[in-house]
């Protein structure tokens, strides 16, 4: 079989094995024949892990030792036990015996179907206390060998030097104040620069079949994540990106970095044995640092599918909402009636038990404070109402409640500094047949923490979008219905009224159903995705008036550069056509354009927030003008250089059009003697020194003969 297939190749090849010694070719050695494949280092980060037949294999400690008369009873409680788990092979059940006693040796073996369904029977089931004197000790199969090799006497560990590691911040540093972002298109992952002087991207790294997935910076733009089958890796540096640490686990499908850094959520979903039953979810914890695990889930996709905003197979994701602002102490999740709160010290709930809360729908954590805000829909018909409460933690406090009544539907916007928090409430009309939308604004930061009510001029119109003003007081809604929906911009506070909601205008008829403001403040996208084919007017909420107006057909995503300088807006490949981004400046002028087949993402780089204290930046604001004056000259040399290069480049142009025509008079000069003989020895060029005219010549095409019969 191995030879017809190389003869048919050389057929192929159109190559004659008669003429070919194969005794005297030398293959280089090892298997690989010293070609090293692209994806070597990946196995060597993380090795493939090959099934041997015993990961679906428990072995039950502590069982009560009973002589045979007994041994089917016994059997059929540990199957009851272990069955509702998950599916037990036929013959997949062996519990020794002693010969000499005819006694059990009080342990089992148990076999499942799948190594998913083993893992969750000793998560479930170790320290399960079958009576007093009887709690089970479960281990898999596959551990013996591992505690086989134990050494019996203690060595210490191996001290290691300390090397001092790359300043994984060194990018913050660019004398030119640029920033990075990462762009995903086909199998390549490159880091670039934005030059938005030199109007292009600068390359800092690219590598091919980086990730299998995605990649996902964190939040403070220290690591970039690559996902991959066997886990998660992070990678950071100056240039080159090395690989920081590595977190195993097994089909990972998504991640979450808390908002410090200090650790990564890894999340994979298993198939079932049983159709009948869910998937299995397992979520890992990991300290980002070392790798360890600091703490795992694992149970039913039903115990996880309550809350959140979308994931897979029907779970919630984010499963653990961060809170406590930049420290990370503390992450929650919800449950049915409950949220719970664990805090990271112990990686534990707080007072070792949830906060249980009746019929709970949708929590969010402050993005400065410890402080959880509560939803919790209408009971009992409408005779319970619904509620918005906010708890203070980690003493569980209810600091404010609000009733509110007839409500349809509840979502919660936080501002990024926690001062204020939006409820917008969905009211049912009093017919119940249709419904209308208001806000309710909370001022955290106030005393008693007072709620103000908005609503819309015209009640019945659809909120189409909401957001707030980074780290400001503004926020800005769209509202109405298509194809041209109204925009309005409200403030909490104003120079005549501290105390009280204000609107500050209207934009009538707007082809926009997003809302993208600038990190900054200040500047706002009013943006039509979708259906508006990638409409952006860029506009000046100081001075409300709009910068420009500018389209980005089919724009599938926009993202303002951390800084609020500039604009990304991509096609990603859901579209066959145009796949690319635009960066813009903030004010809506295009600066360049990229287009890439199959691309698929686009992220900027977060930056850390500022160590400057609002007194300086509010002095550095003032004095702008004299910081500024050494960028103007820097923004001047580039203007010339661009010039220059401009120039050059129309110089060029010019050298080559020059010596194009010079080599067109030279062939053309070279056939002077045979255009003069077509024109009977005339020698001129020149059209106008010749008589034009018309000359008739008859040509015969075709004769036929045809004979023809008369009648007579």
């Amino acid at each position: 079989m191995v030879m017809e297939g190389i003869l048919e190749t050389a057929s192929l090849l159109c190559i004659d094995l008669s003429q070919v010694d194969l005794d005297s070719i030398r293959l280089p050695p090892g298997e690989d024949f010293g070609i090293k494949s692209d994806d070597e280092d990946m196995n060597e980060e993380y090795p493939l892990e090959f099934d041997m037949g015993f990961g679906n294999i428990i072995v039950v400690d502590n069982l009560p030792v009973v002589p045979k008369e007994k041994f089917e009873k016994l059997e059929g409680v540990v199957r009851k036990i272990y069955g509702q788990i998950g599916v037990i092979k036929e013959d997949g059940f062996w519990m020794p015996v002693d010969p000499a006693t005819q006694k059990t040796l009080g342990q089992c073996f148990i076999e499942y179907n799948t190594p998913q369904e083993a893992e969750l029977a000793r998560e479930k089931t170790h320290n399960y206390k079958l009576d007093k004197s009887h709690v089970f000790a479960i281990n898999m199969f596959n551990d013996i060998e591992k505690f086989l090799k134990v050494p019996d006497e203690w060595a210490p560990p191996e001290t290691k030097p300390y090397t001092p590691g790359e300043n994984l911040q060194q990018w913050l540093t660019d004398e030119k104040a640029r920033d990075q972002f990462v762009i995903r298109s086909g199998s390549d992952t490159e880091v670039l620069w934005n030059d938005a002087r030199h109007l292009k991207p600068d390359p800092v790294y690219k590598r091919a079949f980086w990730t299998e997935s995605f990649v996902q910076w964190s939040p403070l733009g220290t690591y970039l994540a690559t996902v991959h089958r066997q886990g998660t890796a992070v990678w950071g540096g100056a240039t080159t990106f090395k690989q920081l640490m590595r977190y195993a686990h097994s089909q990972v499908k998504l991640i979450d970095f808390s908002p410090g850094e200090r650790f990564l959520v890894t999340y994979s979903s298993h198939e079932p044995s049983n159709p009948r039953d869910t998937h299995r979810v397992v979520l890992n914890i990991f300290d980002v640092k070392t790798g360890k695990v600091m703490r795992d889930f694992k149970g039913n996709a039903d115990e996880f599918v309550v809350g959140g905003t979308g994931g897979v197979t029907g779970v919630s994701w984010p499963v653990f909402r961060w809170g406590g602002g930049k420290d990370d102490k503390y992450f929650a999740r919800i449950g049915k009636n409950v949220i719970s709160v664990y805090e990271t010290e112990t990686f534990t709930l707080i007072d070792k038990k949830s906060i249980k809360v009746e019929n709970i729908m949708d929590f969010s954590w402050s993005p400065t404070d410890p402080i959880l805000a509560l939803f919790v829909p209408e009971l009992g018909g409408g005779n319970q109402p619904a509620r918005v409460s906010l708890v203070q933690i980690p003493a569980k406090e209810e600091m404010r409640q609000k009733n509110l009544f007839s409500v349809s539907d509840c979502q919660m916007y936080w501002q990024s500094n926690g001062d204020y928090l939006a409820v917008k409430v969905d009211r049912y009309t009093k017919t119940k047949k249709s419904t209308y939308t208001g806000f309710e604004l909370f001022r955290i930061k106030e005393r008693d923490i007072p709620i103000e009510v908005l609503e819309l001029e015209n009640k019945n119109d659809k909120i189409i979008a909401f957001a707030w003003e980074p780290k400001g007081h503004r926020f800005a809604v769209i509202h109405g219905d298509s194809p041209k929906p109204d925009v309005s911009f409200y403030s909490m506070r104003t120079t005549h009224n501290t105390g009280r909601v204000s609107k500050l205008t209207t934009l009538k008829g707007k082809q926009a159903n997003a809302l993208y403001w600038s990190p900054a403040g200040r500047y706002i996208i009013l943006a039509g995705l979708k259906g508006f084919n990638g409409q952006l007017e860029f506009y000046n909420v100081d001075e409300l008036e709009t910068m420009g107006v500018a389209e980005h057909f089919s724009a599938t995503d926009i993202e303002w550069d951390p800084t609020g300088r500039y604009v990304a807006t991509s096609v990603t490949s859901v579209h066959e056509m145009e796949n690319g981004f635009n960066i813009w400046s903030f004010n809506g002028k295009l600066l360049y354009r990229i287009l890439k087949d199959h691309f698929f993402q686009f992220l900027w780089r977060p930056r850390p927030p500022s160590f400057l204290s609002p007194e300086k930046e509010e002095e550095i604001f003032k004095n702008l003008k004299k910081y500024s004056k050494k960028y103007e000259a820097e923004d001047q040399d580039v203007s010339l250089l661009l010039s220059e290069q401009d120039r050059e480049k129309r110089r060029r142009l010019k050298d080559e059009w020059d010596s194009c025509v010079n080599d067109w008079k030279k062939w053309h000069e070279a056939d002077r003697s045979e255009r003069q003989s077509l024109r009977d020895g005339e020698a001129s060029d020149e059209e106008e020194e010749y008589e034009a005219k018309e000359v008739e010549v008859e040509e015969l095409l075709d004769v036929s003969e045809e004979v023809l019969a008369f009648e007579e």
